[in-house]
């Protein structure tokens, strides 16, 4: 009798086992214990889709960071489906982790100087900066001897470029530095960090490069789709 429970029951328990840690893989972020130390979203920031979106990704990434690169394509991914609606818009913010990348300010800075040389104009300024965030993701790792080229191969102009990233603008560098502040005020210890906002609802963090299905499971949850 007893080894003809031994089996069956077995079973029954390793099916839990299964279950359990199928439940607690689905990753579901988690909220965010100092929120209001998150800077606002404003018309001064990068955003990827409809600056209106009930749904914002904001996130806090690293030029020279190959997990930041990954997200990047995934939230590429997102922006062009969940985002296709104009439900849900992305946030880029500058967090170059300078102690383990040497060269990570000077991208993020270069970054900035991509949007400010494409001239005084919001959606122009905004278009230029994401041309050269996509150019700079895809030719990782970047020296900085090649970014006036990269820069042109998105059509930046290249002068321009070049006398704003060499100046090293005050003004500029303090925003790049402020973004990175904020980060770390949040509690990041590393990048990617984004925060998913929603009208009405909890923030959440996505500590780390998510997977698509992972932010669409999010997003839909922000969206009240689950």
């Amino acid at each position: 009798m007893k080894s003809a429970y031994t089996v069956p029951a077995a079973i029954v328990f390793g099916g839990i086992i299964i279950a359990t840690a199928v439940y607690v893989s689905v990753p579901k972020g988690h909220p965010v214990a100092n929120a209001t130390l998150m800077r606002p979203v404003s018309t001064s920031d990068h955003i990827f889709g409809n600056p209106a979106a009930p749904v914002m990704i904001i996130e806090y990434a690293d030029f020279d960071c190959g997990f930041c690169k990954g997200f990047h394509d995934t939230l590429r991914q997102v922006i062009a489906n969940e985002g296709a609606s104009g439900q849900v818009a992305w946030v880029f913010r500058e967090f170059p982790l300078i102690e383990i990348h040497p060269d990570a300010f000077a991208l993020a800075r270069a970054a900035e100087c991509a949007a400010s040389a494409a001239g005084s104009d919001a959606a122009t300024s905004n278009d230029a900066f994401w041309r050269f965030a996509n150019a700079l993701y895809m030719n990782q790792p970047v020296d900085p001897s090649r970014l006036g080229t990269i820069a042109s191969s998105v059509g930046i102009s290249g002068e321009t470029f070049a006398t704003c990233y060499a100046n090293a603008s005050p003004a500029l560098d303090a925003r790049i530095t402020a973004d990175r502040q904020n980060a770390l005020l949040m509690g990041a210890t590393g990048a990617p960090f984004s925060v998913i906002v929603t009208n009405g609802k909890d923030p959440v963090v996505m500590d780390g490069a998510y997977s698509y299905n992972a932010v669409k499971q999010l997003v839909d949850q922000a969206l009240g789709k689950q």
